[in-house]
């Protein structure tokens, strides 16, 4: 009987296809059509990314990666760390090479090198670069064993490729990828060769430690971006100037709204005045919507006893983020890293009733916690943060109600901010875990349930959950596209096991409430940092710091500015007079720089009139208008928070 050589193979779009046996993955690519052959940069069979060179060897789903695929971004970025870090090693042959991933925006490559890279030596890899894609090296995989790859790193005298191998079994095969004469322990898929690469930039240098651990020696990482067209590439450098520009660190600074500085310790941040207006306007909306909401608010010390941080399982499962216990009275305290214990003492002060439960209770909380001085990052990245808490203490049977109203109340509060594109993500249970396994997948059930009831779409980020339980992540886009993770929704089934919360049944026994930690901004500094960025400095009016400065033409009309101001403080405007003995243009850049919304001019002819001549910043002049329309419109534009 004559062996059956074709096999079926079912596309992405459910489409089935019949091909032979060992036919090749862009094979497959070229028999769809010759436009996705040209883009194919590897495939996914049954849901592993391979080369375009893998032959389909058995009934599988085959999918086509492009550039327009986020594993097919991988790909395009992995092949082109190894073109840098064959450049490197061409022109730097002392240099030993560690790893080099893929990242969200591009790659980077680890090098161990007496010195840092210069501009000029980034440039000149960067040329080194092109001349190997000129080339049309081809990327070859060759499976060897583990003994074999270690002797051939051992020739090259690579002794960090040593130690990854190291921690494979002997007994295990591991993958090399080799273009021309270069190779690297690697897993792929890569690109077929290195031709395919066509848009290439070098974008920065900087120390990292082997491993991230700052006890290693410190490498010497450089960061690139790749393109299939010098168009793209163009258009994401053009965005990183726009970034540049949006930069919270900068415009921090530009706009004296906060600094931070050594001497008060890296990662603590002092508020400055203005600083503090917009986070006091951010902080009184936030009260607001929580009372309406049916929130209650509580408040919780900085520090605690460690009897408290045992009870909660912090200093198991998180003291190398907490910072190191101080001595009151002979006793251990700690500052705070979280503020969920102190609001489970709240709960535990007094007997409860199924009567009374749910209670939502919230706090703007300060909390510690200790980050490595590597990856503090302005505000987005601090040691003292303060999170916009809240607690939920529900009957078992509220769970997923109370879910609901988190994520609707979620979204109203970043959409208040402008804030309106979201992806959500559901994290499941990690390795370093408490709790039963059965109570983590009712947990996970239960927030996949409340999410789907809305109709959102979400991810899974098996194992990304916290060790207490499952949580639901809500990161936001900015006006560039950027992705920041702001509210988490978190079940816990945990904490009130371990403080014996109860309460009261319905049947006269005593039952253990859940609860559902959350917060909505996520961190006051990251959100505030956050909203910086997103609107390049540029605050709605209903939360820029200074909502109108008045410039008066000359010291005689000084006076006059002063009557005007008076009457906008009267209305609850924020206003400010720029007396300086400077020239009019003068003033209106320095307005402009500070991005306040309004500029007012004042001189003869307003004077008269009893108007002011209305600059907006971003706009330019909108013409005279009465001291009363204008008061009108600035509140206007305040009480209904508009945007723009």
């Amino acid at each position: 009987m004559a062996e059956n050589h074709s096999i079926t193979i079912t596309l992405p779009d459910g489409s089935t296809k019949e091909i032979e046996r060992g036919t090749t993955v862009l094979q497959v690519a070229k028999s769809i059509g010759a436009g996705l052959a040209r883009a194919a940069l590897a495939g996914r069979i049954d849901g592993r990314a391979v080369d375009l060179s893998y032959p389909v060897a058995s009934d599988a789903a085959v999918e086509i990666l492009t550039f327009s695929d986020d594993e097919g971004k991988e790909v395009y970025w992995h092949s082109t760390a190894h073109v840098m870090a064959q450049a490197v090693q061409d022109l730097f042959p002392n240099a030993k090479v560690t790893i080099g991933p893929p990242i969200e925006n591009g790659f980077y490559y680890d090098f161990d090198i007496d010195r840092p890279f210069t501009p000029e030596e980034l440039k000149k890899i960067e040329a080194r670069m092109l001349e190997i894609v000129k080339e049309d090296q081809p990327f070859s995989r060759e499976e060897v064993s583990r003994d074999e790859a270690s002797s051939r790193f051992q020739n090259l005298g690579e002794s960090y490729k040593l130690e990854l191998l190291d921690a494979i079994a002997p007994d295990e095969t591991v993958s090399i990828y080799k273009n021309t004469r270069w190779f690297d322990l690697c897993r792929g898929p890569h690109l077929p060769s290195t031709g395919r690469i066509k848009a290439i930039k070098l974008l920065n240098a900087s120390g990292a430690y082997w491993r991230g651990d700052e006890n290693n020696k410190m490498l010497q990482r450089i960061y690139g971006i790749s393109f299939p067209g010098k168009k793209e590439l163009q258009a994401y450098l053009d965005k990183l100037e726009e970034a540049k520009r949006r930069d919270h660190r900068t415009l921090g600074v530009q706009l004296d709204l906060y600094s931070i500085n050594d001497n008060v310790g890296p990662g603590l941040v002092l508020w400055h005045p203005k600083g503090m207006r917009i986070r006091h306007e951010i902080e009184s909306f936030w009260h607001s919507a929580h009372f309406d909401g049916g929130y209650e608010l509580v408040g919780s010390p900085h520090i605690g006893r460690s009897t408290l941080w045992n009870t909660s399982g912090h200093l198991d499962f998180f003291r190398e983020n907490m910072y190191s216990p101080m001595d009151v009275d002979g006793q251990e305290y700690f500052a705070k890293p979280m503020n969920c214990p102190f609001h489970s003492m709240i709960y535990k002060s007094r007997r409860r009733s199924y009567r009374e439960l749910p209670f939502r209770w919230a706090e703007m909380g300060t909390v510690y916690r200790y980050e490595p001085a590597g990856v503090l990052h302005g505000l987005l990245r601090a040691r003292g943060f303060t999170q916009d808490d809240a607690h939920i203490f529900c009957r078992p049977d509220q769970v997923e109600s109370e879910i609901k109203q988190t994520i609707d109340f979620t979204l109203f509060i970043l959409r208040s901010f402008g804030l309106e594109d979201f992806k959500i993500d559901i994290s499941t249970r990690p390795e370093k875990a408490v709790g039963d396994p059965r109570d983590w997948d009712m947990a996970t059930n239960a927030l996949k349930a409340a999410i789907d009831a809305q109709g959102l779409k979400y991810g899974m980020d098996e194992g990304g959950g916290a060790f207490y339980g499952p949580k639901i992540d809500v990161q936001i886009r900015d006006a560039l596209g950027r992705e920041w993770q702001c509210s988490t929704i978190q079940f816990d089934f945990n904490l009130p096991e371990r403080f014996d919360l109860t309460f009261a049944g319905q049947d006269g026994k005593m039952h253990r409430p859940y609860m559902v930690h959350r917060a909505l901004l996520g961190s006051m500094e990251r959100f505030f940092g956050t909203l910086i960025e997103h609107y390049a400095g540029n605050f709605p009016v209903w939360l820029a710091p200074v909502q109108a400065v008045i410039l008066p033409v000359s010291d005689r009309f000084i006076d006059y500015a002063q009557q005007v101001a008076k009457l906008l403080r009267d209305a609850q405007v924020r206003v400010e007079v720029d007396d300086q003995d400077a020239k009019l243009g003068y003033k209106i850049r320095e307005a402009e720089v500070q991005k306040v919304p309004y500029m007012l001019i004042v001189g003869a002819r307003e004077v008269e009139n009893g108007t002011v001549s209305v600059r907006r910043h971003g706009q330019g002049d909108l013409g005279a208008l009465s001291r009363e329309n204008l008061i009108a419109r600035i509140q206007k534009e305040v009480e209904s928070k508009q945007l723009s």
